[in-house]
């Protein structure tokens, strides 16, 4: 039986099932019923095969999800990570910015006291 190729790995069948009902002289009962039963089961397999692949493509997209989730929640961590270090920089550069304007007041005045002292 030569089956052809549809798409998505899927065959298609029902031409030559066609061609074989519409050629073949139909004698007896038992005849159509053997064609009928041949009919049914390529439609079960062809309906199971279509049934498996969807399950198989909605498993794929279910553990992409997650993994798309999984990661934008590292994202979120790194991001929240950046903006906290982001702001305790921030707050030591203007502590260290006091420090400095303290400590050149310091160095001023001791400057004034020696230069008095001389």
């Amino acid at each position: 039986m030569t089956q052809r190729e549809v798409g998505y790995g899927i065959t298609d069948s029902w031409d030559e099932i066609v061609e074989t009902l519409q050629g073949a002289p139909v004698s007896t009962d038992t005849e159509l019923g053997g064609y009928m039963r041949e009919f049914e089961s390529r439609v079960r397999q062809d309906m199971a095969e279509i049934y498996t692949r969807l399950d198989d493509e909605q498993t794929e997209r279910q553990l992409l999800a997650g993994r798309l989730n999984m990661r934008q929640t590292v994202i979120s961590e790194l991001l929240r990570l950046e903006h906290r270090r982001s702001t305790e920089t921030s707050e030591s550069r203007t502590a260290l910015q006091g420090q400095i304007t303290t400590l050149q007041g310091q160095v001023t005045a001791l400057q004034a006291q020696v230069a008095t002292l001389q």
